[in-house]
């Protein structure tokens, strides 16, 4: 695998922000050569699965502006300096929706995007849903709407692209695999 790896010439930080960081590395192909690479650094992030006693999928709502539409997605956020995922987990889950958990069980990290980022996300199951009677609100430029829906509600909004983001789109066919193999 070794005759694979590119090493980093020059490093340029382009841009450091709230969310993501931007750099720009030129680094030394396999074969020698020079080339450039933009790469966008993430702290990682969490998205929860989180499943009400009647087998419902408590899913948010939202505007991004990166897409400039609403669109339905599972629980998340990204990772605070120092945080290990499942309090981050948690915290979201609180945030979010307004719901505390009594299990929560990481079950998969994925990259998001490897040709130009690093986002990891952990993926979780939440069980055991209680309403909280004071959550943590929503960070003050989040605005949420909450749902609990089916399955076959979740699939149909994934074809209906009201679900289209790859995070919420993996966790449902997660548990269509689940149901499929009688789980």
């Amino acid at each position: 695998m070794d005759h694979l790896l590119e090493k980093t010439l020059r490093k340029k930080v382009l841009f450091e922000g709230r969310v993501i960081d931007l750099h720009i590395e030129e680094v030394e192909l396999p074969n020698g050569k020079t080339s450039t690479r933009e790469l966008i650094k993430h702290p990682g992030a969490v998205a929860i699965l989180a499943l009400t006693d009647d087998n419902k999928l408590v899913m948010v709502q939202q505007y991004r502006k990166a897409l400039d539409k609403v669109i339905v997605e599972i629980p998340a956020g990204k990772l605070e300096k120092g945080e290990v995922p499942e309090k981050t987990a948690r915290r979201e889950l609180e945030e979010e929706t307004g719901y505390a958990c009594e299990t929560i069980t990481p079950f998969i990290s994925f990259y998001t995007s490897p040709g130009f980022a690093d986002e990891l996300v952990h993926l979780f199951i939440a069980k055991g849903l209680k309403k909280i009677e004071n959550p943590a609100g929503l960070d003050e430029d989040e605005f949420i709407d909450i749902m609990e829906v089916s399955l076959e509600e979740a699939v149909k909004l994934v074809e209906e692209k009201k679900i289209y983001d790859a995070k919420t789109a993996y966790a449902v066919q997660y548990l269509q695999l689940k149901a499929a193999l009688g789980e």
